[in-house]
């Protein structure tokens, strides 16, 4: 899992097991799993709650990885309502955003995944990835 730093143009979604999880788990960690587009091979990424990942702005502050309107159009994020602006402008499921980089472990093509992690409600914490996509550095 890395930061991704330089604009990239993004590709097709790939296709995810599960990308859902609630309470236990994510104990110790989610445990991700997609097919890479280009060569089918299964990928795991385990993604731990508080560790993993790095704050979704980083991408679309100033466009130096993605523009706001690359994550809204792939339904990578959607806007935040006014009542949860303080998690940032663009979230998944109006919860903290965050985003990691990774390769697949075979033909090593690059894909970039956006969850959000919280508590939707008391007793009720979920991590919920919108997906992963391939993408191409520029």
């Amino acid at each position: 899992m890395h930061s991704i730093s330089n604009k990239i143009i993004l590709g097709k979604k790939a296709l995810i097991a599960k990308n859902y999880f609630i309470n236990d788990e994510m104990s110790p960690s989610a445990v991700v799993k997609f097919t890479c587009n280009k060569c089918g091979h299964i990928n795991t990424v385990e993604i731990t709650p508080y560790e993993s990942g790095f704050p979704i702005f980083q991408l679309y502050n100033e466009d130096k990885v993605l523009a706001k309107t690359d994550l809204l159009k792939n339904n990578m994020v959607t806007k935040t309502s006014p009542g949860r602006i303080h998690f940032g402008e663009l979230t998944v499921n109006e919860l903290p955003t965050l985003y990691f980089g990774t390769k697949c472990e075979s033909c090593q093509s690059n894909y970039i995944g956006v969850f959000s992690y919280g508590e939707k409600q008391p007793g009720l914490t979920v991590l919920d990835l919108s997906g992963v996509w391939e993408y191409q550095k520029l």
